[in-house]
């Protein structure tokens, strides 16, 4: 099976400990991409390597966590291919899965608790995408996407 990726920057450093946590009492594989103290790190830098790894196939999906989300998600979405969504309870995390087929998730550890984080998380991973009407808008997103890609689409730097 192919892993799910993780990482955080310093202030979603213990979120991220809560999930892997629930990853080994699940028994699902994952890698881990940092970081594991409070020492600041720039969080941009993180959702780059998950991202980046989710992009190639190297992960199946990814699992960003910072103070509240609301970077990583930015940071991720700047790689193509990467539909990630910051989602802060169940109906979102479900959502993001069904009718936009996020492949990353974004965590903020000041706004969600972790009980609630790892019930996110796993509606998020047991949700899949639906097809459908959602079809039509998906393609409208890889359109806008491809738009501004410029020729330096990961693919293509590789």
């Amino acid at each position: 099976m192919i892993p799910i990726a993780i990482g955080s920057d310093h202030a979603g450093c213990c979120l991220k400990k809560e999930i892997k946590e629930y990853f080994q009492d699940k028994g699902v594989q994952f890698k881990d991409y940092g970081v594991e103290t409070r020492e600041s790190v720039d969080y941009p830098d993180i959702a780059l390597v998950v991202a980046e790894s989710v992009a190639r196939g190297e992960n199946r999906y990814g699992i960003l966590v910072c103070g509240t989300g609301i970077g990583m998600v930015m940071a991720a979405n700047k790689v193509p291919g990467i539909r990630a969504a910051l989602c802060h309870d169940i109906f979102t995390a479900r959502a993001a899965r069904e009718h936009n087929d996020a492949n990353v998730l974004t965590l903020g550890e000041r706004v969600t608790g972790a009980g609630l984080a790892c019930e996110i998380v796993e509606t998020w991973l047991r949700s899949s995408f639906q097809g459908g009407r959602h079809e039509k808008r998906l393609a409208k997103i890889k359109d806008i996407e491809a738009r501004y890609c410029h020729g330096k689409c990961l693919k293509e730097r590789e």
